[in-house]
């Protein structure tokens, strides 16, 4: 392996940021734990998990070329991800006042419906898209990387929101019952419509 501990370290830090931010993801964990507890919460973290990884994969062996060759696409990534934020904030906006559990999307029970919610959140999370495709080659020479070198980058790709997600469901279901009357879910969809809106906003003068 070539990558040093300082580089995994570095990359490990900026995931943490990643799952950090405000996202589709979020909103998913919020909505499957507050509707049925951290049994099922953890079916999405794990699809969520395949879906960072495929996501450092496909970056590795080849996406970032994309980038390279055409300057101006990870401008056009930029806007893209910062109108979509824009939009989600709206929408969480302006349905503050309902329910999370009305999406049967998100909550539908059962691992595998668990599972398929948390892979296509994280296969069509901008923030992902954006961080994979436009930041992973600034961290490593994609080049020269070897076969344990992409393991262990996809590992930490998997791995460092994994946990995240968990110990989010945790403790969301520990104040499940706070959190399912209505003025708390009021207050917490502003909260997150600001900080998406906020996020969205910040994006192009990152």
């Amino acid at each position: 392996m070539t990558l040093t501990l300082n580089q995994l370290l570095l990359y490990a830090g900026a995931l943490f940021v990643l799952f950090m931010t405000p996202g589709p993801v979020w909103v998913a964990m919020l909505a499957r734990t507050i509707a049925g507890g951290f049994r099922s919460a953890w079916p999405l973290a794990l699809g969520v998990v395949v879906g960072d990884v495929m996501w450092s994969v496909m970056a590795i062996l080849g996406v970032s070329w994309i980038v390279q060759q055409y300057d101006g696409f990870l401008t056009v990534l930029r806007f893209v991800a910062c109108a979509t934020f824009l939009f989600m904030g709206w929408a969480v906006l302006r349905s503050a006042g309902k329910t999370i559990s009305t999406d049967s999307r998100l909550t539908r029970p059962g691992v595998a419906a668990g599972f398929l919610a948390g892979l296509a959140v994280i296969i069509g999370n901008p923030k992902a898209i954006l961080f994979y495709m436009g930041m992973l080659p600034g961290f490593f020479d994609l080049a020269a990387l070897t076969r344990w070198d992409i393991v262990a980058i996809a590992s930490l790709s998997g791995v460092m929101p994994f946990v995240g997600n968990l110990i989010m469901a945790v403790f969301i279901g520990r104040v499940r019952s706070v959190l399912t009357s209505p003025g708390a879910m009021r207050r917490m969809n502003l909260t997150a419509g600001g900080l998406l809106i906020a996020v969205g906003i910040a994006i192009p003068f990152l």
